[in-house]
């Protein structure tokens, strides 16, 4: 993704945010007559912005704090300290004008009626929005023909399959035209197909102008959302532990850059001879391209030493052709798994 617009205005704040469970009242401890486990810290003094028209992913291990985040966001919850605002409304002093300003999608949703027809579920919450009879149909409609649901409208929702009741709750998330959207999962139970598609429904509701919808995004498809997101932060332990595009995210882990590059094949001997001569602590994989009569030569570097200026050079003295260099970064998975380790360093190598 390209830089996002500083100039934009702020559609969520959140500041110094925190939220702690506590231990159970103590004469329910003695009515069940079992020990219980010390309140658990949720999130610690979580703070970032998401500007008018961003998708912002927030990405972590199961049990980071993404979905209590969400539901703060949401005002399903309330923080323990810190504050949130939502278009400049707070989520506990003004938490009916945030829920005007918001659409949920969960990826556990079990609010709709299984005994209702599609249309008859999304005609339902359109009244509860507020939405008179004609304009909650004009609306269901544009929605069923957004998400491509046109042909689910009389099914009952019983009988639709799990990515389809996931379709039809990010489109029920829209109806009321929120500027801020929240989706956890979106795509977590949809086939290959629907979720392109809904991706680029996603993507096109951030980039529609002066209509354009706020999104955060809670994902474990981090292929999605390096594609989608413009920002994205790092949660581990109910803590921000990074915050930036997806690029330089990936950018500044670089430990495990992986170069390819490939070359003529007369040489491969004297290139492998040369190599091992020239480094000696450093793994080179060396292997036939397929389908070519070509070598590839695999290695890894950090991003700014001068090994890969010295393996062309080695590759020069033994005179082979290169035709083709190739450098590969960081993915967000190999960077989550960087951040894993560290904590794992900190805490004497115990998983929480």
């Amino acid at each position: 993704m390209s830089e996002f617009p500083e100039d934009r205005s702020i559609a969520v704040s959140i500041d110094h945010l925190s939220k702690t469970y506590p231990v159970p009242f103590l004469r329910l401890k003695k009515f069940f007559r079992r020990k219980f486990k010390p309140p658990v810290e949720a999130l610690s003094d979580v703070s970032f912005r998401i500007r008018e028209g961003e998708i912002f992913g927030l990405i972590g291990p199961n049990g980071a704090g993404k979905t209590t985040l969400t539901k703060i966001i949401a005002t399903l919850i309330q923080p323990t300290s810190g504050e949130v605002t939502v278009k400049g409304n707070d989520t506990v002093r003004d938490d009916a004008q945030v829920r005007r300003n918001i659409g949920l999608a969960s990826a556990e949703e079990r609010s709709f009626y299984w005994r209702l027809t599609a249309e008859q579920n999304l005609l339902f919450f359109a009244r509860l929005y507020g939405l008179s009879g004609t304009e909650a149909k004009r609306r269901i409609k544009t929605s069923f023909e957004m998400f491509e649901l046109e042909e689910l409208a009389p099914r009952r929702f019983a009988e639709l399959s799990t990515g389809n009741k996931q379709r039809l709750a990010v489109a029920r998330a829209m109806l009321a035209k929120p500027p801020v959207l929240l989706l956890d999962e979106p795509t977590r139970s949809l086939d290959p197909i629907a979720a392109a598609r809904l991706r680029s429904t996603i993507s096109s509701l951030a980039r529609d102008g002066d209509n354009r919808v706020t999104i955060f995004l809670t994902s474990h498809n981090l292929a999605e959302v390096e594609e989608l997101c413009d920002r994205v932060a790092i949660i581990s332990k109910g803590e921000i532990r990074a915050l930036d595009t997806p690029h330089n995210l990936r950018a500044t882990h670089t430990r495990n850059e992986k170069v390819s590059i490939v070359f003529s094949p007369d040489v491969a001997d004297d290139v492998n001879l040369a190599l091992r001569q020239a480094f000696t602590d450093q793994s080179f994989t060396l292997e036939r391209a397929s389908g070519d009569e070509r070598w590839l030569l695999i290695f890894s570097r950090e991003a700014e030493d001068e090994r890969l200026d010295r393996v062309l050079n080695v590759l020069h003295q033994t005179r082979a052709t290169v035709r083709a260099v190739e450098t590969k970064r960081a993915t967000l998975l190999e960077v989550l798994e960087r951040y894993e380790e560290n904590e794992r360093a900190d805490t004497g190598g115990k998983r929480s």
